[in-house]
C-alpha cells in the first residue's frame, strides 16, 4: 500500500491550481492524508472514484482541518482526542479549543492505524509553546500509545517541528525560535524513545536538505531553504514492512510537499 501525507494549506485552492489533481493522477495514493484543509466538505467541488472520504472539519469554517481519503473502506474513523484525554490535558487556551480544529483523524484498517494529524505551530513570538509542551504533545503521545494497544499504528501530519539539526538548512539561525525550540524538540524525542520510528530516516539516516516546507519569502522553495517538518511515523512492531519512505518536493500546489511511505501488507 502506498500511504502519502500532504498538508495543502487549503484544498480548494491547491484544487483550483489543478496541483491536486494531477497529484493523484500521478501517484495513485491508497490511502491519502491531509491536513489544514481549510474547508468543510460541503465547500469542495472534488470527485474522487475509487476513494473513501472522511473530512474531520474545524468548527470554525476555513480553519485548520484534516481529512483521510482511502481506496480500502475503513473499519472506523475517530475524530479528534477522546474526551478522556482532551479533560486530562486541558487543551484549551487563549487562542481557543484545538480539540476543536479538526486535527486529529484516525481510520482503522485491518493490519494497522493510520492517524493524521495537524499539531498547533507554537507561533512566532512562542505564544502557544506552552500549549504544545505541556498539553498538546503529551495528549497526542498517549493517544498514539492507547490506539497501538489494539494494533501497530501509523502516524502522519505537519508535526510542526524539526527534529535534528540535519533536518532544516539553517539550525543556527533557528536555535529557539518556534519549530525548532528545545521544548518542541524533547517532545518530538519522546515519541521515538516511545518507540515510534521516524520512516524517512530509516532509509535516508544521513540525508541532508530533505526537506517538506518553505516559507514563502526570499524564494526559499527555488534555493531549497526549508525544514523537515512533516513526517510518517511508525510504531516499532510494523517497521519490517515498510519497504520505502520518501519526500516529493516537485509536486506544487501548497508550501508543503507531499511525504510517502509504501507498507507490505
Amino acid at each position: 500500500m502506498k500511504l502519502y501525507s500532504w498538508n495543502v494549506n487549503g484544498i480548494r485552492a491547491v484544487l483550483n491550481k489543478g496541483a491536486f489533481q494531477s497529484f493523484l493522477a500521478e501517484h495513485d495514493p491508497d490511502v491519502l492524508c491531509l491536513q489544514e484543509t481549510k474547508a468543510h466538505r460541503e465547500q469542495v467541488e472534488i470527485d474522487l472514484p475509487g476513494y473513501h472520504e472522511h473530512w474531520n472539519s474545524a468548527a470554525k469554517k476555513g480553519y485548520s482541518s484534516t481529512a483521510i481519503f482511502s481506496k480500502t473502506k475503513p473499519l472506523q474513523v475517530l475524530d479528534n482526542f477522546p474526551d478522556k484525554i482532551a479533560n486530562k490535558y486541558h487543551l484549551k487556551d487563549s487562542f481557543g479549543d484545538p480539540n476543536d480544529e479538526g486535527r486529529v483523524t484516525a481510520a482503522e484498517f485491518e493490519k494497522f492505524w493510520v492517524v493524521t494529524v495537524y499539531t498547533p505551530n507554537s507561533k512566532g513570538k512562542l505564544e502557544r509553546l506552552k500549549l504544545r509542551y505541556e498539553a498538546w504533545d503529551p495528549a497526542f503521545l498517549e493517544y498514539m500509545q492507547f490506539l497501538e494497544k489494539t494494533k501497530p499504528v501509523l502516524f502522519c501530519g505537519d508535526l510542526n517541528v524539526a527534529h535534528h539539526e540535519i533536518d532544516l538548512a539553517r539550525p543556527k539561525e533557528n536555535v529557539g525560535k518556534h519549530g525548532f525550540t528545545d521544548e518542541e524538540r524533547e517532545r518530538f524525542q519522546e515519541f521515538v524513545d516511545a518507540g515510534f520510528v521516524d520512516t524517512f530516516r530509516i532509509f535516508y539516516p544521513d540525508k541532508t536538505e530533505a526537506f517538506t516546507w518553505w516559507t514563502h519569502w526570499a524564494n526559499a522553495r527555488a534555493r531549497n531553504v526549508g525544514w523537515r517538518i512533516d513526517y510518517w511515523m511508525a510504531s516499532s512492531t510494523i517497521v519490517s514492512n515498510i519497504k520505502a519512505a520518501e519526500i516529493h518536493p516537485k509536486v506544487m500546489g501548497s508550501d508543503h510537499c507531499p511525504v510517502s511511505i509504501e507498507v507490505d501488507v
